[in-house]
């Protein structure tokens, strides 16, 4: 993986967290709090799936096992 692939990954989950909260917001005016959760829910879990991802490649880096070029 190369660095700039690596960025497009990290922003793409800061847009998805990001997303998450604007789905949320904008269902929980026209629907009941619990259907707003649930339909935020998987682009949350997608971008802490995805951070955790980075993190694990970030910390392969880091040791030295696997190089990020």
């Amino acid at each position: 993986m190369d660095r700039a692939r690596f960025v497009r990954l990290a922003l793409l989950a800061f847009g998805l967290g990001i997303a998450a909260f604007v789905v949320r917001g904008t269902t929980r005016l026209l629907a009941p709090y619990e259907v707003a959760v649930a339909l935020s829910a998987p682009l949350l879990f997608a971008a802490a799936a995805l951070l955790a991802g980075l993190v694990v490649v970030a910390t392969l880096d880091v040791t030295g096992i696997r190089p990020v070029e």
